[in-house]
C-alpha cells in the first residue's frame, strides 16, 4: 500500500497531555485484557469480525428486509450515514490507535513502551476516534432491538412476561455492546474512551432516523443526489485540508509503519474504501426500490406468502455471500475503490429487486404446473 508523507498536527500541550493520560490508561486495560483474557482471543476475533458493517449489509438486511420491510430500509441508513458521521468525525478528531501510539508517544520518557499484541485484524489505517465498529454496531443493533419491541405485539402488553422479555431485550443488546467494545480494546484497534463514544454516537444516529419517515418512500432522485452529496462532501473536506496542509490520511503511514506485518494492513479499511462500499450499499437500495421488478414481486401477491419471503430471506443470503467471497484486486488503489462501489451497489440490487423477482417467477411456475 502507498505509504503518505506524515503530517504533524499541533494540539495544545495541556490537552495533549491530558490525551496521554487517557492513551496511557488505555494501554494498561489492553495489556489486562490480553495477559488475562487470551483465552478467548477466537472470541474477540470472531466479535470484531461480525461488528464490521459487512454484516449488516449481507446478513441482517435481506432477512429484515424480507421480513420487515421498513426495518431494513432504516437498518441500511442508519449504517450508511453513522458511518459517514464516523469517518467526518476521526477526520476532526485525529484519534490514535494503541498499536502505534506506544511506539511515537513521549508519554513514558526513558522507560521502554509496553509490549501490546497485534492480530490479523488489528491494524486498520484510519484514526480511531470513536470506533467505527462501535459505533456501527450500537446503531444497527438498536435498530433491530426497537423494532422487535414494536412489532411483537406480546412485548408491547403490559405484563410481567413482556416485561421480562424487554428486559432480557435490552439486556441482549448490552452484552452485545460490551464484547465489541472488549473486542476492539483487545485487539489494540481502539482506545476504551473510543468505543464508549462509538457507541453513544451509534444510538444517537438510530434514534433520530426513528423519527425520520421520509426514508420509506425516497424517490431515485434522491438516493442519488444524497450518495453525491456525501461522497462530494467527504471528498471536497479531505482536498480543502490537504491545500491547508493538513492530510488527513496521516494513519497510513503509521499502520505501514508499526504493523508487525505488511500483509495485515488491508486496503478495504481505509476511510474512501469504506466510504464508497457504504454509498454503494445505499444507491443500490435506491435503484433496487425504484426497479419494475421490485414493484411486480415484492408489492404484488406473491410479496404477502411466506414462502416468497423465507426463499428471497435464503436466496439472498446465498448470493450476497458470494459477492461477499469475491475479492477485488488491490495492487491499484483507485481501481479497487471503483470496483467496491459497484460491487457494492449491485449487491444491494440483487438482495432488493433481481433475487425477489427471479423467486417471483420460479414459484409462479411452480404453481402453474401444480395447476
Amino acid at each position: 500500500m502507498q505509504k503518505l508523507a506524515r503530517t504533524e498536527v499541533e494540539v495544545n500541550p495541556s490537552v495533549n497531555s491530558t490525551m496521554d493520560l487517557l492513551h496511557g490508561a488505555g494501554v494498561q486495560a489492553t495489556i489486562y485484557l490480553q495477559e488475562n483474557f487470551m483465552d478467548f482471543r477466537d472470541w474477540f476475533l470472531f466479535i470484531s469480525a461480525a461488528a464490521d458493517l459487512k454484516t449488516t449489509f449481507f446478513v441482517f438486511f435481506p432477512i429484515w428486509f424480507h421480513l420487515r420491510e421498513a426495518v431494513g430500509i432504516r437498518l441500511i441508513w442508519v449504517a450508511v450515514i453513522g458511518d459517514w458521521l464516523n469517518l467526518v468525525f476521526k477526520w476532526i478528531l485525529f484519534g490514535q490507535r494503541p498499536y502505534w501510539w506506544v511506539h511515537e508517544t513521549d508519554f513514558y520518557g526513558l522507560a521502554a513502551p509496553p509490549e501490546i499484541q497485534q492480530f490479523p485484524i488489528t491494524c486498520e489505517t484510519g484514526p480511531g476516534s470513536p470506533s467505527g465498529h462501535a459505533m456501527g454496531s450500537s446503531g444497527v443493533y438498536y435498530v433491530m432491538v426497537t423494532a422487535l419491541l414494536s412489532q411483537l405485539v406480546l412485548l408491547q402488553q403490559k405484563t410481567w412476561t413482556a416485561r421480562c422479555l424487554r428486559f432480557f431485550l435490552w439486556m441482549g443488546f448490552w452484552a452485545v455492546q460490551v464484547c465489541v467494545c472488549l473486542s476492539r480494546v483487545f485487539l489494540a484497534a481502539h482506545f476504551p474512551h473510543q468505543v464508549i463514544s462509538g457507541v453513544i454516537s451509534g444510538m444517537l444516529v438510530a434514534e433520530i432516523f426513528e423519527h425520520v419517515h421520509s426514508i420509506y418512500n425516497t424517490s431515485l432522485r434522491r438516493y442519488t443526489s444524497i450518495t453525491l452529496f456525501l461522497f462530494g462532501f467527504a471528498l471536497g473536506f479531505y482536498l480543502l485540508l490537504k491545500m491547508l496542509g493538513v492530510d488527513l490520511l496521516w494513519t497510513l503511514e503509521k499502520a505501514n509503519k508499526w504493523c508487525e506485518r505488511s500483509e495485515w494492513v488491508h486496503i478495504d479499511t481505509t476511510p474512501f474504501a469504506s466510504l464508497l462500499r457504504n454509498l454503494g450499499i445505499l444507491l443500490g437500495l435506491g435503484i433496487g426500490l425504484s426497479s419494475p421488478m421490485y414493484a411486480e414481486s415484492c408489492k404484488g401477491k406473491q410479496g404477502q406468502r411466506w414462502t416468497f419471503r423465507l426463499t428471497c430471506i435464503l436466496a439472498s443470503l446465498l448470493i450476497l455471500h458470494l459477492f461477499d467471497s469475491f475479492e477485488l484486486p488491490t495492487d491499484r488503489e483507485v481501481l479497487f475503490y471503483i470496483l467496491s462501489f459497484c460491487k457494492s451497489t449491485c449487491a444491494n440490487i440483487c438482495a432488493v429487486s433481481l433475487i425477489p423477482y427471479c423467486v417471483s417467477l420460479v414459484l409462479r411456475q411452480t404453481e402453474k404446473k401444480d395447476l
